[in-house]
């Protein structure tokens, strides 16, 4: 499939944030990857197809996402018939909020923020609106402390308006998503250990000492997903990696990834990814660049 461009951000260790906006009218950058968290918004880009990891989706005439470091991204054409695309870019490096302020109890919001943003994390309509202005802002000036104080007002904000979902599985791009509750620590290693095989329902709530029926609703209180859709979640995170780095058939990745048959194989992963695999695979190919 050829090499990622790794992109070098021009962040000096002087430096809180890297702004560039573009007037343009079409996407042209190729599939990349960064150690430098980065804050993309776009407008005039309806159609258009952001790839964050292992997750595509089409845009509307709005997007803002947060990529964390090193975990390949591109925004591409696709139907997106715009001629008069504007983006805005802001690159940080990822030091600007260290843990001991993060770990600050009136940084909760933008620690689990950020925590979220190692899988990519795209912005609600709501959330964009309220720090649309803002972000105009920053264009038409040199960086100074009162932008710098507009930007972390702007990533404050975002962060407490819990506006937001999450973009790659954690499976795809290793990240270490934080659980809070020591069970679902234990389903989660259970399964992510044991996804090849049948996870039967009886062995995980012996696992934690609980009914299938108690860990089920527990389990969906903590994490919002049933236990099967998590099963499935792996499964396809796996799936996109060998899809991604491997030879292999469809057909071979899915019987290797836990599906007993390549239909439910290819229903699944459509319903979460929202294409096939074949064309999960051809994508990722053709924003790929040789090095």
């Amino acid at each position: 499939m050829g090499k990622l461009i790794i992109e070098i951000p021009p962040i000096s260790e002087k430096d809180c944030y890297y702004l560039q906006e573009r007037h343009k009218p079409c996407f042209n950058y190729p599939l990349h990857k960064h150690n430098a968290y980065e804050l993309n918004f776009v407008e005039h880009c309806a159609g258009a197809r952001r790839i964050v990891g292992d997750n595509i989706e089409v845009l509307g005439d709005y997007d803002l996402a947060l990529i964390g470091c090193n975990l390949e991204h591109v925004w591409e054409q696709s139907e997106c018939q715009s001629e008069s695309i504007h983006e805005i870019t802001i690159q940080t490096p990822p030091n600007l909020f260290p843990d001991e302020l993060l770990n600050r109890r009136v940084m909760q919001p933008v620690k689990d923020m950020f925590d979220s943003a190692q899988v990519g994390i795209a912005f609600g309509m709501k959330a964009i609106m309220t720090v649309y202005d803002r972000m105009m802002s920053l264009t038409t000036g040199e960086t100074s402390f009162l932008s710098v104080q507009t930007f972390l007002g702007i990533m404050y904000d975002l962060a407490i308006s819990g506006d937001y979902h999450c973009l790659a599985s954690s499976h795809y791009s290793h990240a270490e998503v934080p659980v809070k509750s020591r069970r679902i620590q234990l389903v989660k290693d259970y399964v992510d250990t044991h996804y090849q095989e049948e996870v039967r329902m009886e062995t995980l709530s012996n696992l934690v000492n609980m009914t299938p029926n108690a860990l089920s609703r527990f389990f969906k209180q903590h994490t919002n997903r049933s236990i099967s859709g998590y099963i499935n979640e792996v499964r396809i995170g796996q799936a996109t990696l060998l899809l991604v780095d491997s030879a292999m058939t469809v057909v071979e990745i899915s019987y290797k990834c836990g599906f007993n048959s390549i239909s439910n194989f290819n229903r699944t992963f459509k319903s979460i990814k929202g294409v096939t695999p074949t064309e999960f695979r051809d994508s990722y190919k053709k924003n790929a660049y040789l090095m």
